[in-house]
């Protein structure tokens, strides 16, 4: 990090197990990123479900970083949270401190979403939803339906392995909150 920058600004990617959490962060950020990626072993059949996504053969066991320089001054770190039920915990401490975060769904299994949103919901941390493009697709009213996300939370399309695709994802939320912050303002 340059000696110069001298805020940090932290955000979650979160979703189910799965979803490409690892994959957004390896694809945005500016360093050769932090993961705590395992061999998935007999240990956690039947505890984890890897049912939709026979092929996967490696898991996060405590979270991913990575880091986008914004100017002299500015750095965004970047925390992708573990997806399996067995990590949950470790989530409410990621959240500490945070800008805010980005559900990742996979829409073959959008209930595998609710819990992050619930989180979410509960901590009060602002969020955008990233569907993440694995050749299934519904209506953006669907997924917004099958998640009963209120009307003022982005919800957009997005292909985690690419980078352009990911700083997308990153400028919906940069812009929901700052839509946010003027809404606040007008409470007050």
């Amino acid at each position: 990090m340059r000696d110069s920058a001298q805020h940090g600004f932290k955000i979650v990617i979160i979703g189910g197990f799965g979803v490409g959490k690892t994959t957004m962060v390896r694809s945005v950020s500016e360093i050769r990123p932090l993961d705590t990626e395992a061999t998935m072993t007999d240990v956690g059949v039947g505890i984890d479900d890897a049912s939709g996504v026979p092929a996967k053969s490696t898991t996060t066991v405590a979270f991913d970083f990575g880091r986008i320089t914004l100017d002299d001054e500015h750095v965004l770190y970047l925390f992708g949270a573990p997806g399996q039920q067995r990590f949950w915990f470790l989530w409410d401490r990621l959240f500490a401190g945070t800008l805010g975060a980005i559900v990742l769904v996979d829409q073959r299994r959008i209930e595998d979403s609710w819990y992050a949103i619930d989180r979410l919901e509960h901590q009060g941390t602002p969020f955008v939803v990233a569907c993440n493009d694995f050749g299934e697709t519904y209506a953006p009213d669907q997924v917004r339906d099958a998640l009963d996300l209120s009307p003022e939370i982005p919800l957009v399309m997005c292909d985690a392995r690419e980078r352009e695709s990911s700083k997308m994802v990153l400028i919906a939320l940069i812009e929901h909150l700052y839509s946010r912050v003027g809404q606040d303002d007008s409470v007050e």
